[in-house]
């Protein structure tokens, strides 16, 4: 009987195991990448989700690139994609801008941050040149004057972007800027996207409009409703617009304006307590797999539904009963689940949908641009590597100590009018 290659292959393996038992396990050694850390795990979700759109408005392509697409319920689509590329800027630099405002940290992440800044400074210059192909104009539509306020917040949140933009483009901007006085917001979060535009002129020296911050700041007192929370306009809903807007812009510009004239000393006071109780309600909202309620319009904003529990960690404002390392891990999560989704991204850019692509979840007014206030996570990049949100060893977040079966202190509401 003739016996083949292969059943003679067989069998000198088998007996080679019985003369020798570790024979079979003798396998090539495949070395395992090293783990990253969680801030290097966060800077390179970062880098995926924003440099599509950064890399090409440096190169004046952001146009040529960027897909237009629109919920599939849209109220004016024409106009929304027109809009979508400064939503787009303004949304990804808010949630970059203090990170671009650091310094230090490893080499590579130093060589990306001077990239970014480097793209950034480029980008704006494109996109405030009427002669360029990204060229954004500031007077499309009503909702620019949403857009505006977020390029204006990243300025406040990075001096560096201001000190380094050249004169003639810091001249554009400012017009740009004002352009969008015409608008007239919406009686709701909107007052505030006015506000804050008027308080980036304070923090930078020019003529700003003290009527338009105060009426914004004494409307918010009056649309408070307690434990921490206030209505968007007259009724309240159960969403995450007081983490979208509400609390980080009220932080922010009552800060702004105390720092020139100290005229909002006790607002401020009541807004920092409920900034507090709202950061520990928003912290047991992250499950232990890193999801939360989709409640609410405008969720296709993923992780931005935390804003705020961001904004808390990276101004340092976090209640005591809220550990940093918590924090990091609950946000870790979040980021985690609302990313991992095969459909999060489509040819680079990001999809329209809380866990993937989920175009029914989309609201009239989103555009390709909307789910990038999402980089608003990203806001404790910009606190440096040795801090104790980066530096501390992981600590359990609320929901994984209770659906662990820890012990737990119990938790009430708050007064706080």
């Amino acid at each position: 009987m003739k016996t083949n290659t292969a059943t003679c292959l067989v069998l000198w393996l088998l007996l080679a195991t019985i003369a020798n038992p570790g024979f079979a396990q003798k396998k090539t050694v495949v070395k395992k990448a090293p783990l990253l850390t969680d801030r290097q795990r966060w800077l390179a979700e970062m880098d995926k989700m924003v440099r599509p759109v950064l890399r090409s408005l440096a190169h004046d392509s952001l146009r040529l690139v960027m897909p237009q697409i629109t919920s599939q319920r849209v109220d004016n689509k024409a106009q929304r994609i027109q809009v979508q590329y400064l939503e787009v800027l303004g949304r990804v630099l808010s949630g970059m801008a203090p990170w671009l405002q650091g310094e230090g940290g490893t080499a590579e992440e130093v060589a990306l941050r001077n990239q970014y800044r480097q793209w950034t400074l480029q980008g704006l210059s494109n996109a405030l040149d009427s002669t360029k192909n990204d060229y954004m104009r500031f007077d499309v539509a009503a909702q620019q004057l949403v857009d505006a306020s977020f390029l204006a917040f990243a300025f406040v949140r990075a001096p560096w972007l201001w000190e380094n933009l050249d004169v003639t483009t810091r001249n554009r901007l400012v017009n740009g800027f004002k352009t969008t006085r015409r608008y007239r917001p919406g009686f709701s979060n909107w007052l505030l996207f006015s506000a804050m535009t008027e308080a980036f002129f304070c923090k930078y020296g020019y003529e700003w409009d003290p009527m338009r911050v105060d009426y914004a700041l004494q409307q918010l007192e009056q649309w408070y409703v307690g434990d921490g929370m206030y209505s968007d306009g007259t009724h309240f809903a159960f969403d995450y617009y007081n983490s979208y807007v509400m609390q980080p812009y009220l932080a922010t510009i009552t800060g702004i304006i105390n720092g020139k004239n100290g005229s909002y000393k006790d607002m401020t006071l009541k807004i920092k307590k409920r900034n507090e109780r709202y950061a520990v309600i928003q912290e047991r909202l992250i499950n232990s797999d890193g999801t939360f309620p989709a409640t609410g319009r405008s969720i296709i904003y993923r992780g931005a539904a935390f804003h705020h529990l961001a904004d808390m960690a990276w101004r340092k404002a976090l209640p005591e009963q809220l550990k940093p390392a918590q924090v990091r891990g609950a946000l870790t999560a979040v980021l985690t689940k609302t990313l991992e989704s095969p459909s999060t991204y489509r040819n680079g850019w990001l999809t329209l949908g809380l866990y993937g692509s989920q175009p029914d979840i989309a609201d009239v007014y989103n555009n390709q641009g909307s789910p990038y206030l999402c980089t608003a996570l990203f806001l404790p990049l910009g606190l440096p590597d040795s801090d104790p949100f980066w530096a501390d060893a992981p600590v359990k977040w609320s929901s994984q100590r209770i659906w662990s079966g820890d012990d737990f202190p119990n938790d009430h509401s708050v007064d706080l009018r």
